[in-house]
């Protein structure tokens, strides 16, 4: 099923939505917004949208929801909206990262579906036991880990599924940004300061907000799964109190008898004039491929002894995979909003179809609580790691 073939079927019957947090001021509640409006599967109708009952309110009037229906605490919109007959079917949690475990247990244990931001939570522990209520729920558990969801990181997961790559030796990702080169935290900007704030953020500050994506996204392509790490971990601003740089070495577990790949994975928030650096390398016995968030309508495909060979989005080259999460033409670049749509769009056709008990397609793809343990594992492994001076740590 195409995202577009599914438009119809889900219009007659959209999705309603909750949000928690993603209030005034909040650059991702915005985003996940766009991104659910995208593909036409949802209305938003309820909120808790800030920490206070006050700025909540000043938000849903910004979003012209229903006052009734505007909260002044997650606890309460999930007791109330489980017990109207006309009550929210999924959540989107949008909050810092502390508050995830919380507001996705007391929805999950109504029944009612979550759509939750990344990292899962703030610490291991929680992660853990956040897995354990969602596989005995009743409700659906997707993660928004955004980038899985455009076209040809689809088409690369393809062709190593197809063996064009050959047996994985070696996993490269890099993520660099300097928006936190200096210590902006200290001026009070919303989205530094609980990014850096242990407490809120959790134990790894640029590992757990842009590394974990990496570590996700080369995971994803790949399909190997993590044995353990050796990480640098350095905190360059003064007085910051969580890491912002890292340098992580990799080792997968052997997969179909092949010998175990290598990774390496740098990210930073200090790498000054990286705006959002995301890029995978992964090469194998027969081939390479290399995709870049930055342009990302384009994959590199190399085979052993040929010429580069560029695949475009639309265009010759790419897959089934890539195909059904495509919206527009060639030519017509697709970039962040609509990846982050296409991880909105899947789920909405889980949602539909446990709504209507019916066979859920296996095409469709989005990332789950296990992916969500396994980042915060990630994170947690690398933080370790970096207080013994580089030592391999098991994930």
């Amino acid at each position: 099923m195409t995202i577009e073939a599914s438009k119809s079927e889900l219009r007659a019957a959209k999705i309603r939505l909750g949000m928690v947090g993603g209030g005034q001021g909040a650059f991702i509640g915005a985003v996940h917004r766009m991104a659910a409006r995208l593909d036409d599967h949802y209305d938003l109708v309820a909120g808790a949208l800030s920490s206070t009952p006050e700025k909540a309110h000043a938000s849903a009037r910004d979003l012209g929801l229903d006052l009734s229906r505007s909260y002044g605490s997650f606890a309460e919109m999930a007791e109330k909206e489980a017990a109207r007959p006309d009550g929210i079917e999924a959540v989107s949690i949008v909050t810092p990262n502390h508050v995830h475990y919380a507001a996705a247990k007391a929805f999950l244990e109504r029944g009612i579906h979550v759509i939750c931001d990344k990292p899962l939570t703030s610490n291991l522990e929680d992660a853990k036991k956040l897995k354990e209520v969602a596989d005995k729920a009743n409700a659906l558990f997707i993660l928004t880990h955004n980038y899985t969801g455009y076209p040809m990181v689809r088409h690369a997961r393809e062709l190593v599924q197809a063996g064009e790559l050959g047996d994985i030796r070696l996993v490269q990702m890099e993520y660099p940004q300097d928006w936190l080169a200096e210590p902006v935290e200290q001026t009070g900007a919303k989205q530094a300061v609980w990014r850096t704030d242990p407490a809120q953020s959790g134990v790894g500050g640029s590992t757990g907000d842009i590394g974990t994506h990496a570590y996700n996204l080369g995971s994803f392509i790949s399909g190997l799964e993590l044995d353990e790490l050796a990480a640098d971990v350095h905190t360059f601003v003064e007085g910051r109190r969580l890491d912002d740089n890292a340098h992580v070495m990799l080792r997968f577990k052997a997969k179909d008898g092949a010998m175990p790949a290598k990774g390496l994975l740098w990210c930073s928030q200090v790498a000054t004039g990286n705006e959002n650096g995301l890029k995978v390398r992964i090469y194998g016995t027969r081939a390479g491929i290399e995709w870049t968030q930055a342009d990302p309508n384009y994959l590199w495909f190399t085979k052993l002894g040929e010429p580069k060979q560029l695949i475009t989005r639309a265009g010759a080259g790419a897959g089934a995979a890539a195909a059904r999460v495509t919206r527009i033409p060639s030519g017509h670049p697709e970039g962040y909003l609509e990846a982050f749509a296409t991880i909105y769009s899947e789920a909405a056709a889980a949602i539909l179809a446990r709504r209507n008990g019916t066979p859920l397609d296996p095409v469709v793809t989005y990332p789950t609580v296990d992916d969500g343990v396994k980042g915060v594992a990630f994170v947690t492994a690398c933080i370790e790691s970096g207080r013994q001076n580089g030592a391999w740590v098991k994930v």
